[in-house]
């Protein structure tokens, strides 16, 4: 050591080392942190990053990579990283993408981790535990149901949504129901008296014309399915399906409906308060919406209810979003892991709070903000008889051909029965003839 002015001074070959020691010790510091990459979209992708600090304090050494896209952009984005072999860990993925990812070959299995008694298993796959904190069965099963294909899981659910009746019960009163109709029957009378009593300017139903959901709802509800053969062919002229559309017709033929899109109106929540209309198939998002849009003299006059089926409470489609972990991945433990804290009922109640989004798990929904809320507990009830819409890639292209066929009967005057056989014939020979023929294919092999 140097002695100047009463200072100690290293001298120049201890200084080099200690700083060669820090520079070490960084280096070390990060080859000991693991990065984690995780997509989400839209204000779900917003609100999770609130919950990644508690994991990465439990996790020391990992750090949580979040991108947040837009919904418009998320799927072109996965594609591409798909082609480029960029693909994240894991993602959010929505039930109606799964089918496309898995069929691509992109999405592990996580059938083998995922145990309901939570004991070791043998046969997991490399990078995954062999025992897991998921049970399907706190899970309601037509939303589990969504991520199986083949039998083989390939999602887990994060948060569920599906549509059903929001209502105006002061309209419903005055039209003489003191209850929200409970099957079709019912339903009619509704609509015909609450149309009755509106006039000539108002209505009982929004049915957007150009929205699939609607129809889709009523649809799903029958025996019938919506595809036949393993999904190659159409079924849309089924008995089932020709039912749900011959009511749906009926509530435009008898003016219960306004023959127009949701881009002809000003915006639901203005029309809806001012009693343009009495009934409205919507999802829980709206739940927020509704409460902060509607006047404050509507509150308690509108609420939410199952949706009718033709013989009582029907169910409808199955929607929402899974967490989802792909092949390529390095981490798929800590993936997992991820997945396991994201859906533990703490984290569930915690991003229902931050969202809105109802939780995917049965048991998280014991708490009071959930159990306390009349407009949510109409979605729990349904979420117990919610079915998936048909596990295929080229699903989303049928609904939209399904919702243009119905649109041509109601604007167009197009008979059903014409509809319908150009809906099968044009899914059959256009959309699905491909499938049948690699499914042919793999047969022959």
């Amino acid at each position: 050591m140097s002695v100047r002015a009463g200072i100690c001074k290293p001298s120049f070959p201890i200084f080099l080392l200690a700083l060669g020691c820090a520079l070490l010790a960084a280096c070390t510091q990060r080859e000991q942190t693991t990065t984690l990459k995780f997509w989400a979209f839209g204000p779900e992708g917003e609100a999770v990053g609130q919950l990644l600090t508690e994991f990465e304090r439990t996790h020391p050494g990992v750090r949580v990579d979040l991108q947040n896209l837009p919904l418009s952009a998320m799927h072109e984005k996965l594609l591409t990283a798909f082609a480029g072999d960029a693909l994240p860990d894991l993602c959010q993925l929505g039930n109606t993408w799964i089918p496309e990812f898995a069929v691509l070959g992109a999405l592990e299995d996580l059938s083998p981790a995922v145990l309901a008694d939570g004991k070791e298993q043998t046969g997991v796959p490399a990078g995954l535990p062999g025992k897991s904190s998921i049970h399907p069965e706190d899970y309601f099963p037509g939303i589990w149901d969504t991520n199986v294909i083949d039998g083989k899981l390939y999602g887990v659910p994060w948060y569920v949504d599906t549509r059903l009746l929001f209502y105006r019960k002061d309209l419903l009163a005055h039209a003489g129901f003191d209850h929200a109709p409970r099957d079709w029957e019912e339903w009619r009378r509704a609509m015909a008296a609450i149309k009755k009593n509106q006039g000539a300017d108002r209505y009982a139903i929004l049915l957007p014309l150009n929205e699939f959901e609607p129809l889709l709802n009523l649809a799903i509800q029958q025996d019938d399915p919506l595809l036949r053969d393993q999904n190659t062919r159409g079924n849309f002229e089924s008995a089932g399906f020709r039912r749900a559309l011959d009511f749906y017709v009926e509530a435009f033929r008898e003016n219960w409906a306004p023959p127009m899109s949701n881009t002809q109106i000003a915006n639901v929540w203005d029309e809806f308060g001012k009693g343009y209309f009495a009934f409205y198939i919507t999802g829980p998002w709206n739940i927020g919406e509704f409460k902060r849009r509607l006047p404050a003299g509507l509150r308690g006059n509108w609420s939410t209810a199952p949706l009718p089926g033709a013989n009582g409470p029907g169910g409808g489609a199955a929607g929402g979003s899974s967490f989802a972990i792909f092949r390529t991945s390095k981490n798929k433990r800590l993936a997992w892991e991820l997945v396991e804290f994201l859906s533990a009922v703490e984290q569930q109640q915690r991003f229902y709070a931050l969202t809105g989004d109802l939780p995917a798990r049965r048991s998280a929904w014991a708490f009071s903000e959930l159990a306390n809320d009349e407009h949510t507990q109409a979605f729990r009830a349904q979420l117990e008889l919610v079915k998936p819409t048909p596990k295929l890639p080229e699903w989303e292209r049928i609904a939209n051909e399904m919702q243009l066929a119905a649109e041509r009967v109601v604007r167009g005057g197009e008979s059903a029965d014409s509809a319908l056989r150009a809906l099968d014939a044009k899914i059959d020979d256009a959309i699905l003839a491909k499938r049948r023929a690699l499914l042919k294919g793999r047969a022959e092999k």
